[in-house]
């Protein structure tokens, strides 16, 4: 062992003072009522060597097969993190309920360094055995600690700096402990945060694998946490009974325990069954819908998804055999196709792409801004064998050129100036074990290209400053409004990552050549609205006769403004002025306007008025830009009318639109709007 793990001879009457006279000092209370333990009820001697017992290897193997799916659940978490602390002299560790390290993730030399006293795989570290340190004790107070130095009994292991929290299982139980052991001597706030929220996705991937025969619900009272760590989840059985929670679930409903949950149906928890939820869920393609406690006191939104074990390709053909009809609404919910509704060229397209998916072929999709490729992608992935895994998207047409590469492939600490401290994890890695979704592949810089090719080649990533590489297992997904094959014959896409991508490339129909429009109008609204929205005839006939140009996208914009519009009441043409505007006729315009009158209103003219009346656009807009279409022309227009309102200020404007300055500044540059202009 190295001088560094030698510490003075005075710690230990250190210990002795603090445990027989009281001579506390500033010591934490965690820190001295374990001492006290490790002196009394143990016997250890601070100055003695720690040696912790080493299992056997058929005694190591039988504790590794009992939480097989706790360890399974925490290696990738492991790795991880270890990549976010960045520090070779770190090891992160995964004890069972005892204190026996099950398995260690570490750099070789720290952990050849570490082997004499015994902190290697199979051993026990409780406080029996090793004294006070972050694994013993967390076990010892089933709570996070943090042992820093001289906090441990032990002298001899005074040089380290030990954070650990509990892990719990579905039903509540602390079944392993997390640990980051390091040479650091800074404060481990920050490390205790990050095993915090590594233990909560160890806990989430836990349900997951022990219920993959039950529905998964993710809810949170706002819509934009579904699907993050700090989302609810619980796991329903097939009658809508709760089998598990997660600790946001418990937290959010105000439940002490999963046994205050657990047994209870969910519509004794929300003001719904699961049958509802499962077919909202599919019909609003997968985003939160709001629901309500049973009291009405709070509302939530949330997501219901078949069971992990269900989630198989389609069978063949858009038009599903019906269920029978004795059989329960949920059965047929899952026979309905989620993003195609009643189109058949969609559904059709689902189910191809389900079937060549589940056999490891990359698909490529192509369709219009706004036709929903990223849904469309997402069902995908929900009907593949890696459903379970997570949905990673990167859009490369909104990611300045710089940052593509850092995103994709992730950084150590230190990388490039502006780095994060602790490093990056990128998105590859991300979609270890799920789905990759590259959108606008088209516009993937030349340069990044090859190493994309690599990695698909090699299924190993190597980060931004370290040359060390990483294996990666994903299925892949991208999508593109443009031909790549035109691209390729212009030089600006390498022809063989095109067939690297393009195993089989489906096209998304534009939302005018889909069958399904009014469904998706009626859908749109009542999410928009929370519940169902009368629509009048008139309205109905403009919204089914615009050609869309902006696809599902620019309808759920106008419609999220008609519910405002509205308040309400039916939604009708005066809630439509874009489409209105849009819709009128051109009328022409004299050579003079006679004297004394008023010059008659154009059609653009009138265009503005009704949009000005709407809040949409600010009074005497600037004409468009070429090459922006109908949205981006909107959205330019709310943009300087924003502008003009907070003086051109742009922070400012970021705070009020609540987005950050640089998220800003990409969009004013994606609007032709520049930072000096002045309306």
């Amino acid at each position: 062992m190295t001088q560094g793990l030698l510490a003075s001879a005075e710690h230990g009457q250190r210990v002795l003072g603090a445990v027989l006279r009281g001579m506390r000092g500033g010591l934490h209370e965690q820190v001295a009522q374990s001492w006290t333990r490790c002196l009394n009820d143990y016997r250890l001697d601070p100055d003695g060597e720690p040696h912790p017992p080493v299992l056997d290897g058929q005694a190591l193997a039988l504790r590794c097969r009992r939480l097989a799916d706790v360890i399974e659940a925490a290696r990738l978490e492991m790795s991880t993190l270890y990549q976010q602390l960045a520090d070779t002299e770190t090891a992160v560790v995964l004890t069972d309920g005892e204190g026996v390290i099950l398995h260690l993730v570490s750099s070789p030399e720290f952990a050849q360094e570490l082997e004499p006293v015994g902190f290697t795989v199979g051993a026990l570290w409780n406080e029996a055995c090793a004294g006070t340190n972050g694994m013993g004790t967390c076990l010892a107070l089933a709570e996070p600690v943090s042992v820093r130095q001289e906090d441990h009994f032990f002298t001899r292991l005074t040089s380290l700096t030990c954070s650990a929290v509990p892990v719990h299982d579905p039903e509540g139980r602390m079944v392993a402990v997390l640990d980051v052991t390091s040479r650091s001597a800074l404060q481990q706030q920050h490390v205790l945060v990050l095993l915090g929220m590594t233990a909560r996705m160890i806990e989430n991937r836990l349900i997951d694998q022990r219920w993959r025969d039950a529905h998964p619900l993710h809810f949170h009272t706002r819509p934009e946490l579904v699907h993050t760590l700090h989302e609810g989840r619980l796991a329903l059985d097939g009658e809508g009974v709760i089998r598990a929670a997660n600790r946001s679930a418990l937290f959010q409903l105000g439940a002490e325990s999963p046994q205050a949950l657990c047994g209870h149906r969910v519509e004794e928890v929300f003001q719904t069954t699961l049958d509802d939820l499962l077919e909202r869920s599919r019909a609003a393609s997968f985003h939160p819908v709001p629901v309500y406690r049973v009291n009405g006191a709070h509302r939530f939104f949330a997501v219901a998804r078949p069971p992990a074990s269900e989630a198989l390709p389609l069978r063949p053909g858009p038009a599903a055999v019906p269920a029978p009809a004795t059989a329960p609404a949920r059965a047929r919910s899952l026979a309905a196709p989620a993003v195609g509704l009643s189109d058949a060229r969609l559904a059709q397209q689902l189910h191809t792409g389900s079937r060549v998916l589940s056999r490891g072929t990359p698909l490529l999709l192509r369709g219009e801004t706004g036709a929903g490729k990223e849904v469309f992608a997402r069902a995908l992935h929900e009907r593949s064998p890696r459903a379970a895994g997570a949905f990673v998207a990167v859009n490369c047409a909104s990611l300045p050129e710089s940052l593509i590469e850092s995103e994709l492939f992730g950084y150590r600490a230190g990388a490039f100036t502006g780095a994060q401290r602790n490093g990056r994890r990128g998105k590859i890695l991300q979609a270890d074990g799920g789905t990759l979704f590259l959108d606008e592949i088209g516009d993937m810089p030349l340069e990044l290209q090859a190493r994309l090719l690599r990695v698909l080649d090699e299924r190993r990533v190597t980060p931004l400053g370290t040359e060390e590489t990483l294996p990666v297992d994903f299925q892949l997904i991208s999508a593109s409004h443009r031909n790549l094959l035109e691209l390729v014959a212009q030089g600006a896409f390498r022809e063989d990552l095109y067939y690297r991508l393009a195993g089989i490339e489906l096209a998304i129909p534009p939302l005018r050549e889909r069958s399904d429009r009014r469904e998706l109008i009626q859908r749109i609204l009542q999410e928009e609205n929370g519940a169902p929205l009368a629509l009048r005839p008139e309205a109905e006939q403009l919204l089914m006769s615009h050609r869309w140009p902006g696809n599902v996208r620019q309808l759920r914009h106008v419609l999220r403004a008609a519910v405002a519009l509205a308040d309400g009441a039916s939604v009708g043409l005066e809630h439509l002025p874009s489409l209105r505007a849009d819709a009128a006729p051109a009328t022409p315009v004299p050579s003079a306007v006679p004297a004394g009158g008023a010059a008659p209103v154009t059609a653009s003219a009138a265009a503005s008025v009704s949009l000005l009346a709407s809040g949409m656009v600010p009074a005497e807009a600037p004409a468009a830009p070429q090459g922006l279409n109908l949205i981006q022309s909107h959205e330019r227009q709310v943009l300087l009318q924003l502008l003009e309102q907070h003086r051109w200020n742009v922070s400012n404007v970021a705070k009020a639109l609540d987005v950050s300055r640089n998220t800003l500044y990409r969009k004013l540059h994606k609007l032709q709007i520049a930072v000096s202009q002045r309306a």
